[in-house]
């Protein structure tokens, strides 16, 4: 089959042949991969910024957005059929540990993450597990879906941790509206009750998210804090849910954050820096949120067979995947980009 393997960090991707993956364990299930979203976590991995946390030994397929159609079948298999339209939780549990059996999937004593510890999706065919498997409703192409297993799991679970907080008169303030800030607009609109108020430096994206349930747009730019606090009483908004994850980012959420606030942080590259005295007198609440469980993958799907949810995305080659990686790199992706073999 083809796929794209990185054998050097900071390198491009090779796509050659490979060898096609093979059952191994009875509950293996084989993917014919329909679509591979592109994600900012898989420039950090060329980046080797993940290779003394994974210890992946090179070379390895990346992708962890995957979607596709059930090729084969482990022997023990018995929930899906070959031909069946899927969505991948991007970890293969096991099912047996205290944090699985809590529903907490990513946090696996023995998980398996595909395109992180084990080959992923930018390949034709991939091999996960059956209990990582979600069916599709027959009218869902997908290739439509692929980042929400990843991108829109990592929204939702941090919004849903918001959302009791988001009580009618509050506001909360979203950062960053690219791939995973459009889809955790739609979840707070959903499930949440605060005014959502967008931060973003593109004014493309930020008009977009008053279509996806926004009240209020912000430009990111020198006037920003100022521009939010108008928009807060003079207050400063009761949540922030950081969706970028930079130096700049951290430290303008935290003077703008209200007394008692809650601090969300999804996206990750730099450094929270504040004061201990800071966090015990305002009473903040600083929360680190990681990819969404199975069920909240689930949940997310219903939303989305419901039209609750929307993903805006764009479809490339599978041969141009390298293209599209420094594309997401020069931040020229709005939305998702999803690869297709």
């Amino acid at each position: 089959m083809k796929a794209a393997r990185l054998h050097e960090y900071n390198q491009p991707l090779r796509i050659e042949e490979v060898p096609n993956p093979v059952i191994t364990d009875p509950t293996d299930v084989i993917i014919k991969v329909a679509g591979a979203g592109v994600c900012h976590t898989d420039l950090h991995i060329i980046e080797g910024i993940w290779e003394e946390t994974l210890g992946t030994e090179l070379p390895y397929i990346i992708g962890h957005e995957n979607s596709g159609w059930v090729h084969e079948v482990g022997s023990a298999v018995t929930g899906f059929s070959v031909g069946d339209p899927v969505i991948l939780h991007p970890v293969a549990s096991c099912g047996k540990c205290l944090s699985c059996r809590a529903g907490e999937d990513m946090h696996c004593e023995d998980l398996k993450f595909s395109g992180l510890t084990v080959d992923g999706g930018y390949a034709e065919y991939l091999k996960t597990s059956e209990r990582a498997l979600i069916k599709l409703p027959d009218n869902v192409d997908p290739t439509d879906v692929a980042p929400f297993a990843d991108a829109g799991i990592t929204a939702y679970r941090a919004v849903k941790k918001a959302a009791p907080l988001a009580t009618p008169g509050t506001k909360v303030v979203m950062v960053g509206m690219g791939g995973l800030g459009h889809i955790g607009v739609q979840v707070m609109r959903e499930l949440g009750n605060a005014d959502i108020i967008t931060v973003d430096r593109n004014e493309e994206r930020l008009n977009a998210t008053l279509d996806l349930g926004a009240s209020h747009t912000v430009r990111a730019d020198d006037h920003m804090i100022d521009n939010v606090r108008q928009l807060t009483d003079n207050k400063g908004p009761d949540i922030i849910i950081d969706f970028v994850g930079s130096d700049q980012t951290h430290a303008d959420s935290m003077k703008m954050l209200r007394k008692g606030g809650h601090y969300f942080v999804v996206g990750y590259g730099g450094t929270v820096k504040v004061p201990s005295l800071n966090i015990i007198n305002n009473e903040y609440s600083i929360v680190g949120s990681l990819v969404g469980n199975y069920n909240e993958l689930y949940e997310l799907m219903v939303l989305y067979g419901r039209g609750k949810v929307k993903l805006h995305s764009t479809k490339f080659p599978f041969d141009q995947a390298n293209e599209v990686l420094q594309l997401l790199h020069e931040g020229k992706i709005n939305g998702r980009a999803i690869l297709v073999p």
